[in-house]
């Protein structure tokens, strides 16, 4: 079964930690063991795994990202987003987290993150439960 959170965005790039509400999900189901894979089916968002301790961290990597691909670069895409195309080919639109003892395998810093793009928007995140 897929299960499918809304998250809303609310600036035009921006991580959103969703870790909360996939560990709800895994409890909700009962899952044991097995892994969930978080996907996002959209093209100018992304989803990653990194530090969630620092919340200044977030800002870090949207800044980097906006230096390295910039919004006005000149790029041919009509619909003028790009860079929010380009910036979630390097996020990636997926992850893959295990569960164990009822519980993410995360780090002991790592959160799950949607990674906007071109927002805001209401995004769509699928998580898909395989227990094993």
């Amino acid at each position: 079964m897929i299960k499918r959170l809304e998250v809303k965005t609310n600036l035009r790039a921006q991580l959103v930690d969703i870790t909360s509400q996939i560990k709800d999900m895994v409890r909700e189901e009962n899952m044991v063991a097995g892994f969930v894979i978080v996907y996002v089916p959209h093209t100018t968002c992304g989803i990653t795994i990194n530090e969630n301790a620092d919340p200044n961290l977030k800002d870090d990597i949207i800044n980097t990202l906006a230096k390295l691909i910039p919004d006005s670069q000149g790029y041919t895409h009509i619909e003028g987003n790009a860079d929010a195309h380009i910036k979630t080919c390097l996020v990636g639109s997926s992850v893959e987290v295990l569960v164990e003892s009822a519980t993410l395998v995360l780090g002991t810093w790592q959160g799950i993150f949607l990674a906007e793009f071109d927002g805001p928007r209401k995004r769509s995140v699928l998580i898909k439960m395989v227990p094993c």
